[in-house]
């Protein structure tokens, strides 16, 4: 599988993006999603995406961090990016936001419980908040990453001037940028192209349209599913080929809840499109 890079390390250009395994309903029982994370760890991934607020509900929150840090143990504890968000909170099923500086230090000390681990690979501010000046959150950040508690910071939901904006705070320690993007939302391709040209990785996140349209990507995204008739491959491949075809700091985090999808999915870093089939899935 090829490689890419976020900040100093080295991880596979597809990650995992482990939220269906806490979030879709119904989701696997926790012995398959660790096979889930197994399979991926075979096929070669090295970047594992995940959440303290990936749960069904305020009652589990934290669930997928735990989900994770079982599925890596239980595998020996490779050698693994595990990047994790805070700054949205649950109340009951409903999803909230609290970007304040001691909220964030309390959840990443939470999720570095959860882990297991003595900082974290790469901590993400998972949306503005409307409620805290948006410098006041990116200060939080660089204090989590002086004080040594991340190696690594990442932003979410960010557009160019937010980006800019922790780039200034945050220095160096800020690596990534992940925001939406898919063959049907194409609506952060400036902020993927701003983190091309600073150096910045770009993480897709939902990059099949989520977990609800994953499954009508054939019918919604027709130019992808002809040049997957084509090569005899998935559309969730070619999908996949697409964002990496975007820039050297892409690196896709598709989601999975069967040990067949997410190996389907690694696959697509070895697939190449050829620029008569990139045109045809970038219209002007």
């Amino acid at each position: 599988m090829q490689q890419r890079r976020i900040g100093d390390v080295t991880v596979s250009s597809i990650g995992l993006g482990a939220m269906p395994l806490s979030t879709k309903d119904p989701r696997p029982a926790d012995d398959d999603a660790v096979a889930v994370v197994h399979a991926a760890l075979d096929a070669g991934v090295t970047l594992i995406d995940t959440a303290d607020a990936y749960s069904r509900d305020e009652a589990e929150f934290g669930h997928n961090e735990s989900l994770v840090a079982r599925a890596l143990a239980s595998a020996g504890s490779p050698d693994v990016l595990v990047a994790t968000k805070g700054g949205h909170t649950r109340r009951g099923t409903d999803w909230d936001l609290d970007g304040s500086p001691a909220y964030l230090r309390a959840a990443c000390e939470a999720s570095l419980r959860r882990l297991g681990v003595d900082a974290i690979g790469l901590y993400q501010f998972h949306r503005p908040d409307p409620s805290t000046p948006w410098e006041d959150s990116m200060g939080a950040l660089r204090e989590l990453a002086d004080d040594g508690l991340v190696r690594m910071v990442g932003i979410s939901n960010a557009d160019i001037a937010q980006i800019d904006a922790a780039r200034a705070i945050v220095g160096d320690a800020l690596v990534s940028v992940q925001n939406q993007f898919s063959p049907g939302w194409r609506s952060s391709a400036d902020e993927l192209a701003h983190c091309a040209a600073t150096g910045l990785a770009f993480l897709p996140w939902s990059p099949f349209g989520g977990v609800g349209a994953a499954g009508s990507l054939d019918s919604t995204a027709p130019a992808f599913a002809e040049v997957a008739e084509e090569l005899g491959v998935s559309v969730y491949q070619v999908t996949l080929a697409w964002h990496l075809a975007q820039s050297d700091t892409v690196v896709p985090i598709p989601g999975a809840s069967r040990p067949a999808s997410i190996v389907d999915s690694a696959a697509a870093a070895d697939l190449r499109l050829s620029p008569e089939q990139l045109a045809r899935l970038d219209p002007v």
